[in-house]
């Protein structure tokens, strides 16, 4: 697949974000943290200027309290706070690009700094990790060189032969050695809890496709513009370029977590991370309890939706000024999603 044409991969600018930050005496954000903020930003759909994405409080808000924890786990010693200060040293290279005004950059900078926070807890939380969020975490408890694939897919092999029940346990155990916070009244590791993790990283790694196929869609329009044919791969095989998009998703994930554990997880061991179709979801969506009343999670607006925001941004209000608390919830976000 010509990558010059479809530039499918996103070639974020991380080097220059960093070069920046050292010019100007800035303590840099870590590479991993800053590449992964200005990549989910870039396949959140908002537009890019010259290479960056253009901030507005809607994208902060879709990154750090929708997204982030779908995709993200820290490597051992990493802050989780830097995927907030990486978005905050994004808000002052922009304006020092003159791409904000000041005070849409003070009101960019505190909306960082609190849902930096919000992030931070919600990546560790144990009810909303994804299948290779949470083996990145089994594998880093157990010990294994997650840079050697032999040795992971040893583990995996390992971890196939337990009983399910030792399996649940192993997950709990993370709970019960403080890496992920338990979520009291949930019933803990059991088939909703399973069927909720499947279902969140089938979501997940759909949203990666779409992201990436929309932004080379938006950068064929550029080409059109200029008078280029189309490429080869959107001429009359599009199934490639679908494969493609999959391939470049499950190469981002694992970039986030464990290189090659996404892929493993699909294609070989899908035992141990279960993504339910269409079948199971709508069984399980049955024998749940009815509401009567008709205020389940969609009820009061808590739909995911961040409603009034295009209007605060169109008015540049101050900071405070704007609603403080986003709508939607993770807990629904990663089920409907």
């Amino acid at each position: 697949m010509n990558d010059d044409d479809l530039r499918l991969a996103p070639r974020t600018r991380t080097a220059e974000l960093t070069a920046w930050a050292r010019a100007q005496d800035r303590e840099p954000v870590a590479e991993g943290p800053l590449r992964a903020v200005l990549t989910l930003l870039e396949l959140g759909g908002g537009r890019i200027r010259d290479g960056w994405p253009e901030l507005t409080s809607a994208a902060v808000e879709h990154l750090l309290y929708e997204r982030l924890y779908l995709y993200v786990q820290p490597a051992p010693g990493e802050d989780p706070l830097a995927y907030g200060a990486a978005v905050r040293l994004l808000t002052d290279h922009q304006r020092a690009a003159k791409r904000l005004n000041a005070k849409r950059q003070e009101r960019l900078l505190a909306e960082a700094e609190w849902q930096g926070e919000v992030a931070a807890g919600l990546l560790r939380r144990a009810d909303l990790v994804t299948w290779p969020r949470l083996y990145t975490l089994l594998l880093r408890a157990d010990g294994v060189a997650v840079d050697d694939p032999a040795a992971v897919r040893a583990w995996l092999d390992a971890f196939r032969d337990l009983a399910p029940e030792e399996r649940l346990a192993a997950y709990a155990a993370l709970e019960d050695a403080g890496v992920l916070d338990r979520v009291d009244g949930d019933g803990g590791w059991g088939p909703t809890r399973l069927m909720s993790v499947g279902m969140a990283t089938d979501g997940a790694r759909m949203l990666l496709e779409n992201g990436l196929m929309e932004r080379s869609y938006r950068n064929l329009a550029e080409l059109n513009a200029l008078g280029r044919p189309m490429p080869q791969e959107l001429a009359g095989d599009f199934e490639s370029f679908e494969a493609a998009a999959a391939v470049e998703a499950m190469r981002l994930f694992g970039e986030w977590t464990v290189p090659g554990l996404p892929l493993l997880l699909v294609e070989e061991y899908p035992d141990l991370a279960p993504e339910p179709g269409p079948e199971e979801i709508e069984a399980y969506l049955a024998q749940l309890p009815q509401d009567p009343g008709g205020e389940g999670e969609d009820a009061g607006g808590q739909d995911g939706e961040w409603t009034g925001e295009e209007e605060w941004d169109a008015q540049d209000a101050p900071a405070g000024d704007s609603p403080e608390e986003p709508a939607g919830t993770p807990e629904a976000d990663h089920l409907r999603d």
